[in-house]
């Protein structure tokens, strides 16, 4: 997203566009606009400030089709185009991914999609993520529209991550905020037995990074909580059980009930959320019951994270600023 410092409160209004924080910590409905329409630049300005404040920002009743999904997101900063995708993606549209593609991702290495899935998350906390957060450079915003949803399940949820760091303790937060951890591609993936297609793609597609612990927001100048449960692996300069214990603690930090919004999609839903300030965790609870789930996402290039110190995250392997 463009460089912006501003504030949005349940006040926040532009010619009957308004916000409705909808949790005291994440999440505003905004009610009163058209996201297919031409945008006056007032109006652009109140949903910027209401992402940066709420983290996440929902919009109902939308009738976006590909091209006003992408000049929509476009807005707010430059699409990523992503090297490559599956078959449910339109091709027209190159900045535009269907989440249905990751239901084709376990057949690709000889697996159902849910054997695939639960070898990946296989705790309760590893579900949680930023989108691409192994990259030097991960999204800055991510725009989800549904298109086809469940008539129940099948909602997502978001974590505050600078909320999460603010509720630490004094001590605890001047501890973290010195600390860096890596982010890679496939932490925690457990093999199976034998060949396994799937652990060959992750060795030889690794994509990782060194992050700070603590990020600086680059538009509120908030410290974030900068972790995950998807891609983070170590903690620098500790051991092993002193990295897990840290991880897990500020994981389900991260996710306290009070700092989470958990949505519930209806065909033409809209979601919009700062991917530098908030983890997410997709649904769980419709895979069995046979409905289907198609989303449409475009994110927003991003920046390099910043920590408290001023250091820059530094490229691992298989990633450079701005090459996707």
């Amino acid at each position: 997203m463009t460089t912006h410092r501003a504030t949005a409160d349940q006040t926040d209004r532009v010619e009957g566009v308004a916000v409705r924080p909808v949790a005291g910590h994440i999440g505003a409905e905004i009610t009163g606009v058209d996201l297919a329409g031409p945008l006056d630049d007032s109006v652009v300005a109140l949903i910027r400030r209401a992402v940066l404040r709420w983290k996440v920002v929902f919009f109902r009743g939308q009738e976006l089709d590909h091209a006003r999904h992408v000049a929509f997101a476009r807005r707010f900063g430059e699409p990523v185009v992503l090297g490559r995708r599956g078959s449910a993606s339109p091709e027209d549209f190159p900045e535009i991914e269907t989440t249905a593609d990751r239901l084709e991702l376990g057949g690709r290495f000889g697996m159902e999609h849910e054997e695939w899935l639960r070898r990946r998350r296989h705790t309760l906390l590893r579900g949680w993520h930023c989108d691409h957060g192994a990259r030097i450079d991960p999204p800055a915003a991510t725009v989800l529209r549904a298109e086809t949803v469940p008539p129940y399940g099948g909602d997502t949820t978001w974590a505050n991550l600078a909320a999460a760091y603010a509720g630490l303790s004094a001590p605890v937060r001047a501890f973290v905020d010195g600390l860096r951890a890596e982010h890679r591609l496939g932490v925690g993936y457990q093999p199976r037995a034998g060949d396994d297609a799937y652990l060959r793609h992750l060795l030889d597609h690794q994509v990782a990074s060194v992050h700070p612990l603590v990020r600086v927001h680059p538009e509120t100048g908030e410290r974030v909580l900068f972790v995950n449960g998807y891609y983070v692996e170590q903690i620098a300069d500790v051991s092993r059980p002193e990295s897990a214990a840290l991880l897990e603690m500020l994981l389900e930090q991260a996710v306290r009930p009070e700092y989470t919004v958990r949505f519930r999609w209806e065909p033409g839903s809209v979601a919009f959320w700062d991917n530098r300030a908030t983890i997410h965790l997709a649904p769980g609870d419709n895979a069995h019951l046979g409905f289907p789930r198609i989303m449409h996402r475009v994110m927003l290039a991003g920046d390099v994270p910043v920590g408290v110190d001023g250091r820059r995250s530094e490229a691992v392997t298989g990633t450079a600023v701005g090459r996707w």
